[in-house]
């Protein structure tokens, strides 16, 4: 079914109030997915289409405990599926040119998946264009909303001590999945080697599923992790230091969080390989669907003006910081994430070794005048 993500006008800012405010045991590539054909170029939409579809994750370890999912695949065509529609309030939202609702999956050999993790308060389609991306390279990606901390739900007492399980959730859920027979994704996803990413609260989510977080282990599954403007004060430096699978840590230069990202990466010395990727200009919005949204509430005639009248205050001063000059074009900031989500996943989960040239700090300072690159 077709989840309405903001049941009414004055939550559809909710989930962006959290960024104006919150300012595994192997590192060897592959996933036995072989590469073939010419390399798909990272920060460019890759050889699939995308399908979506979405369900309710049921965690009987936890009392029954649900996490709305939505999950996006690689198709090699449409057929007859319809776009998907990507709900904000009513039967209305945003249309996608990307991916088709519950598409079918065609004769495709199994795929590396990809687990990812919203912000604090928030909504598991913040960051659309990632996830469409990353399935048109062949990733699937499913993103669970953690119950308890959502845009509607705020009742969890200590959200961050539900996320590694919410996780480690997704993923058996992904597992019963492809041993289904039947089932869409029947033999089609591979869940003894997984990536995971996320942004902002997510971030933390993204790390800590890697380095554990209070009585909670890693998940030994996950090979690799790209924490987001991760928020990991709460994560101590002992456990940060656990960090041994390849990670990245991609944020804004002018966002608070920078400080935290430097701080992961300077803790992180048991990664066998690990990024640290600065945007140049962007801050903790820039990475994102604040921009598609506001352009999406003018598109119907809800222009700024209207905002305050529709209980969507709290969107102009983010949107503006973010969406209109003099602000970076979120375009290059997306760009970015978009180039290193799919090298850095390419590489160390796909096992796709022609992507390790675009994670190096000769290609950054010969073609990315808009990143500062960092690796150890």
């Amino acid at each position: 079914m077709e989840k309405e993500k903001f049941p009414a006008a004055r939550t559809l800012l909710a989930t962006f109030l959290l960024f104006a405010g919150a300012c595994g045991d192997s590192a060897t590539p592959g996933s036995g997915v072989a590469p073939t054909g010419p390399l798909a170029v990272p920060d460019r939409a890759g050889p699939f289409v995308a399908g979506h579809t979405e369900d309710v994750v049921v965690d009987e370890t936890r009392g029954g405990r649900e996490l709305p999912v939505d999950i996006w695949y690689p198709i090699p065509d449409p057929g007859d599926a319809a776009p998907t529609v990507y709900v904000l309030q009513g039967d209305a939202g945003i249309t996608s040119d990307v991916a088709y609702r519950d598409a079918a999956m065609g004769g495709l050999p199994p795929r590396p998946l990809i687990v990812f993790s919203h912000g604090f308060g928030g909504i598991n389609t913040q960051s659309v264009p990632l996830m469409e991306h990353l399935a048109t390279h062949g990733f699937i990606v499913i993103a669970p909303e953690h119950t308890g901390n959502t845009n509607g739900d705020n009742s969890s007492p200590d959200p961050a001590a539900d996320r590694v399980p919410d996780v480690t959730a997704t993923i058996d859920y992904m597992a019963a999945r492809a041993a289904s027979p039947g089932d869409l994704f029947e033999g089609r996803v591979e869940t003894e080697r997984v990536g995971v990413a996320g942004h902002s609260f997510g971030g933390f989510t993204a790390t800590a599923v890697a380095t554990g977080f209070g009585a909670v282990k890693a998940d030994p599954r996950v090979v690799a992790t790209m924490p987001i403007a991760a928020a990991n004060a709460r994560i101590s430096d002992e456990e940060l230091r656990r960090l041994d699978i390849p990670a990245l840590f991609l944020c804004g230069t002018l966002d608070p969080l920078l400080a935290q990202q430097e701080r992961s990466f300077d803790l992180a010395a048991s990664a066998p390989d690990l990024f640290r990727v600065d945007s140049i200009g962007a801050s903790h919005t820039h990475f994102a669907n604040i921009c598609q949204i506001g352009d999406w509430l003018q598109s119907i005639g809800l222009g700024k003006e209207i905002w305050p009248s529709i209980g969507a205050s709290a969107l102009i001063g983010p949107y503006e910081a973010t969406c209109e000059p003099p602000a970076l074009p979120i375009e290059i900031a997306l760009r970015v994430q978009n180039l290193y989500a799919a090298s850095f996943f390419g590489h160390y989960l796909a096992g796709d070794e022609r992507y390790a040239a675009y994670l190096t700090t000769d290609y950054a300072s010969e073609n990315e005048p808009d990143v500062i690159f960092h690796t150890r």
